[in-house]
């Protein structure tokens, strides 16, 4: 699908509404738009719920007054006056922000590489709708296991940023996400999941509904967990589930000057253990969240955040870079058009120079997936979760499933003596593999 004349004339109104703003007395205006589709089947049981196709086109309008930024939308291109006359208005009501300094200039851009596949951008309802059915074959293929629900949703898009200050920048993705929910019942029942995200079109997706089915399977007749503090290994779904909510906040600019940071002005002091990395890279090849420029049309980059287990940098947008007297990181990100941009993570990767194989040698917990995460406090860094497909695990001896499982710690002190695998994966904008820390542990 292409969708290049829509979107060329999404961007005549974006110009359009832009005047408007001016117009209506803005002294700076920026304008967000979208414009793409999506074909999705939603999987109930064994069977297809829903096969659907739609499509969204929208803009979103940042009007700057004396330093006041009022923010409104649309997807009705009949509205753009009264769009641009609620955003000044909306400007004008939050008074002066002295700490605001101005829209970005342009800049020149770099083209991230495998972001868009002709293929998947084409893909219609009908060949979703194969692609799904993959997941059920896999699922099915293991005896003992039936799927409980999943899809498959394929994307394509066009992303674009204007503003008064000559910003003009476009740019074109696809992505392709797919999961599976199992459930298979023995003496006890036990549920599975897994999924994919890809930039790119994955024409086979049994691997997917099988992987799903085998940790239902493995999952069954659980033994109480022992309490204490153990070494556990958290996958990669289970720390980027953790890291959400607990250190990422933290390293936003946005958190750190509204004190909401237990990192606030400790950069160069040790925070983890020796060879730990996490940067942030919006221009990585195939990322989730890779592309061009950022929510603002500040060009993408890769930043440094912890380096050799010492912080380094914090991620900026162009109002908090300002304020602090820098450059923007290129980290505005937006949920869509209907929102206005914040700070937030492109593609954060996680990783050492020592890697280990960890399964092989730890005694303790494995941890798949966590229940709970958003419960964690996101300043002190303290949790409490509930370890989702947990099992024990001894070195030479197959993983044991555990019943019920919590557990509890500090972030930034787990950080200390975190260790990192070498099962390096995506899970949405995170890349990490699984790590082992020390943490509390209640079993029943």
């Amino acid at each position: 699908m292409r969708i290049s004349g829509t979107s060329d004339s999404l961007i005549e109104n974006a110009h359009r509404l832009l005047a408007l703003a001016e117009r209506e007395g803005a002294e700076e205006a920026e304008v967000f738009g979208i414009c793409g589709r999506s074909a999705d089947v939603d999987l109930r049981r064994d069977s297809v719920e829903l096969v659907s196709e739609s499509f969204h086109c929208g803009l979103g309008l940042r009007a700057v007054l004396k330093g006041a930024v009022g923010f409104s939308s649309t997807s009705d291109m009949k509205l753009l006056e009264s769009v641009a006359a609620s955003a000044v208005k909306t400007a004008r009501a939050r008074g002066s922000d002295e700490e605001w300094r101005s829209l970005p200039l342009p800049e020149k851009i770099t083209r991230p590489e495998g972001i868009f596949d002709r293929r998947l951008a084409r893909i219609g309802p009908e060949e979703c709708l194969d692609l799904a059915q993959g997941l059920l074959q896999g699922c099915t293929q293991v005896s003992g296991a039936k799927p409980v629900s999943g899809g498959v949703a394929c994307m394509c898009g066009t992303e674009f940023v204007v503003n008064s200050r000559g910003i003009e920048l476009q740019e074109t993705s696809t992505l392709m996400h797919s999961s599976l929910d199992a459930i298979a019942k023995g003496s006890d029942v036990a549920t599975g999941s897994e999924f994919q995200n890809s930039r790119s079109l994955q024409q086979d997706l049994s691997d997917v509904g099988r992987a799903a089915a085998e940790m239902a399977l493995a999952s069954l007749g659980g033994a109480k967990a022992e309490s204490g503090t153990f070494d556990v290994l958290l996958r990669p779904l289970a720390f980027a589930e953790l890291m959400e909510y607990t250190l990422l906040p933290s390293l936003s600019a946005e958190s750190i000057q509204k004190g909401r940071s237990a990192l606030k002005g400790r950069i160069g002091e040790r925070i983890a253990s020796d060879g730990f990395k996490i940067l942030d890279d919006g221009l990585l090849s195939g990322g989730m969240d890779s592309s061009s420029f950022d929510g603002e049309g500040v060009p993408s980059r890769r930043t440094a955040l912890i380096e050799d287990g010492v912080l380094v940098g914090f991620l900026y947008d162009s109002y908090t870079a300002g304020k602090a007297g820098l450059s923007s990181t290129g980290n505005a990100v937006r949920s869509g058009y209907s929102e206005a941009p914040r700070v937030g993570i492109r593609n954060l990767m996680v990783s050492s120079p020592e890697s280990h194989d960890l399964l092989a040698e730890t005694k303790g917990f494995l941890v798949s997936g966590l229940i709970g995460a958003h419960t964690a406090n996101s300043i002190s860094g303290d949790f409490s979760v509930e370890a989702r497909n947990a099992f024990c695990v001894v070195p030479g001896e197959e993983p044991k499933p555990l019943r019920s499982l919590m557990l509890a710690g500090n972030i930034f002190e787990l950080l200390k003596d975190v260790v990192v695998g070498t099962d390096v994966r995506a899970v949405g904008a995170i890349l990490t593999p699984t790590v082992r820390m020390k943490m509390k542990a209640v079993g029943s």
